[in-house]
């Protein structure tokens, strides 16, 4: 069965984000089902799923609450649409819950269906916030180098990721982006302590907005950790220098909860934790534990008011915006987080245990640094001899990556950075084991690296 199943797929399913050749060669690894934070492939492997799907299996897989949900509201109304002045009580219900939950002034929630779909959704709203306001110059949007924002032609043109820019042809004109405030990926400055280093990538907002104009600049967008870019913890002192910024200039701030939202730091949402004040705020992911697709943006007072007041109709929206069966497993999802306390949790006992041991990591000569924030966590690898990276032709992090598939564990790699960001249930035996199988899955990265790196020509040789 699994190989009559690797090979339907290899006919007729293109993957996301893969390279078709290499997959069609290699065939696609079957994922039958899964329980609590193991997921279980074709032939009988069990596999501790580290990155809780796609960063969002939040309470983990088998939950029946969600699933007697989904079937109710399905029997219900298994769908109708929220145009022509239309709603119904699960989408009423979650937007309630959800302005319940974010901070005080985020009190409106425009649904779609998934991340992406959400930062569509602000950056026309950005732009027609502004329109209103009689200002409709400030266009400009400013993001990162190497920030995530999805795939559309809206959320790659929003992100700062050159291998998509580069396939993506004529990207959403308007739109710039400045240094991450990744001081390792950066290359680690000499003499320049990673507070400095975070005040400089702040500095640099800063500059891009008087080289634009400030009358032009409309919004900066960036998540509190960059996730898809390498689980990029930013040092202290860059978020308290980036909302200084941002208000000096009066440019609105679009924080991409996407991932960081729903307990991943520890807090509902990864603006708490860094005291922000996000005039929109994308959400997906984790908002339904990744049970059914469902994403939106919540709405700051100020923008959301003007769009009330000011704006008459706004041309956009989705199909499933708001979509009832997943609406209804959505707010099941976080009624169960709040009943058992899981964020919480997260922030208070197991977020901190993570660290402990995630750091033990840092001990192995492949890593050059091992850090964590809440449930989640990065590995640098380095080559242990020059304490530099490996020749990219090397792929080391996808080497890692499915040597620790092999090992039972799911680590994704970004580049040479292994990242981990398992279910929110999780316990700390099976933290335990996670730390266990990554260090396993690196000495046998290590062990197979030594003799390519041993094959591969010095600097002088590559010159001659």
């Amino acid at each position: 069965m699994p190989h009559s199943l690797q090979a339907l797929d290899r006919a007729h399913h293109l993957h996301p984000f893969t390279d078709f050749k290499a997959l069609g060669e290699e065939g696609s690894r079957v994922i039958e089902r899964a329980e609590g934070v193991y997921i279980h492939d074709a032939e009988g492997n069990r596999i501790l799923d580290g990155m809780a799907g796609l960063w969002c299996v939040n309470l983990g897989y088998g939950r029946e609450e969600l699933v007697m949900a989904a079937t109710e509201q399905m029997r219900q109304l298994p769908f109708y649409n929220t145009f022509f002045k239309t709603t119904h009580p699960p989408v009423v219900k979650l937007a309630e819950k959800l302005c319940a939950l974010a901070p005080a002034h985020l009190n409106h929630v425009f649904f779609t269906g998934s991340g992406s779909e959400a930062n569509d959704t602000v950056l026309r709203m950005v732009r027609r916030y502004w329109a209103l306001k009689g200002k409709p110059d400030k266009q400009w949007v400013i993001g990162r180098e190497n920030g995530y924002h999805g795939s559309t032609v809206a959320g790659l043109s929003l992100g700062g990721m050159a291998p998509m820019h580069d396939q993506g042809g004529p990207r959403v004109p308007g739109i710039t982006h400045v240094r991450q405030p990744w001081w390792f990926g950066e290359g680690r400055p000499e003499g320049q302590d990673p507070e400095a280093f975070g005040r400089q990538c702040a500095a640099a907002i800063e500059e891009r907005i008087l080289a634009l104009g400030e009358e032009k600049v409309a919004a900066f967008i960036a998540e509190p950790v960059q996730g898809a870019g390498g689980a990029i913890m930013p040092p202290e002192s860059y978020w308290p220098a980036v909302k200084a910024v941002l208000a000096k200039y009066d440019i609105l701030l679009v924080v991409d909860e996407v991932i960081c939202g729903f307990g991943r730091l520890g807090e509902w949402f990864g603006s708490v934790h860094y005291d922000l004040a996000p005039d929109l705020m994308p959400i997906a992911k984790g908002l339904s534990s990744g049970y059914l697709p469902i994403g939106g943006v919540l709405v700051g007072d100020r923008v959301a008011d003007t769009l009330i007041e000011e704006g008459g109709e706004f041309f956009h929206g989705f199909t499933y915006s708001g979509h009832p069966v997943c609406a209804a497993v959505a707010l099941r999802n976080l009624e169960i987080m709040e009943a058992e306390g899981v964020v919480e949790r997260v922030r208070d006992e197991l977020g901190p245990y993570l660290a402990r041991r995630w750091a033990t990591l840092a001990d192995h000569p492949l890593v050059g640094e091992a850090r964590s924030l809440g449930l989640m966590g990065a590995l640098e690898i380095i080559d242990p001899v020059s304490g530099e990276r490996f020749d990219k032709a090397l792929a080391a992090g996808n080497l890692c990556r499915d040597i620790s598939f092999r090992h039972g564990l799911v680590m994704r790699s970004v580049g040479d950075t292994m990242i981990i960001a398992p279910p929110l249930v999780i316990t700390r035996e099976q933290i335990d084991d996670l730390v266990t199988l990554a260090r396993e899955a690196l000495d046998e990265t290590a062990r197979c690296l030594a003799p390519r790196v041993a094959d591969e020509p010095q600097p002088e040789e590559r010159s001659a």
